[in-house]
């Protein structure tokens, strides 16, 4: 249904971080789904019909990583667009993306996650991020 798009896509992601007794850590999350299924990346997805950002935001947090946020806060827009061979563009997403302090609970992978974990984000070379998730994640941390 998103794969060759008539329009961009809105979606959310969300910079969880949480402090340890070792060191603030951030939520990864393994996308189980396409267009980057088996990547590393930070809880989000699609936002739906009468929705808004932020009740997406928490939504695709909890459905992924059954964790509830507490307070959220703007932290900038990033394109996601994908040519494919042909250079059609296969997958356009407009995210907007939230940075979150210390949900409660213990990270569990869910419906569109194959795997989570609380990465260092002095070690996110590990996690083969996308340039502009690791742009985004830096800003949160620098704003935390």
């Amino acid at each position: 249904m998103r794969k060759y798009p008539e329009s961009p896509v809105v979606g959310v992601g969300v910079v969880v971080i949480r402090h340890f007794d070792a060191g603030s850590r951030v939520l990864l999350v393994k996308r189980r789904k396409p267009p980057r299924a088996g990547t590393w990346s930070i809880p989000g997805g699609r936002q739906r019909l009468g929705e808004t950002l932020e009740a997406a935001a928490r939504r695709e947090v909890r459905e992924e990583t059954g964790l509830e946020l507490g307070a959220v806060r703007l932290l900038g827009v990033v394109d996601s667009i994908t040519h494919d061979d042909a250079g059609a563009i296969s997958y356009h997403y407009s995210l907007i993306d939230f940075a979150a302090d210390g949900a409660d609970g213990e990270a569990r992978a869910g419906s569109d996650a194959a795997e989570v974990c609380w990465a260092d984000p002095h070690d996110l070379d590990a996690y083969g991020l996308w340039s502009e998730t690791r742009r985004i994640i830096a800003r949160a941390f620098a704003d935390d």
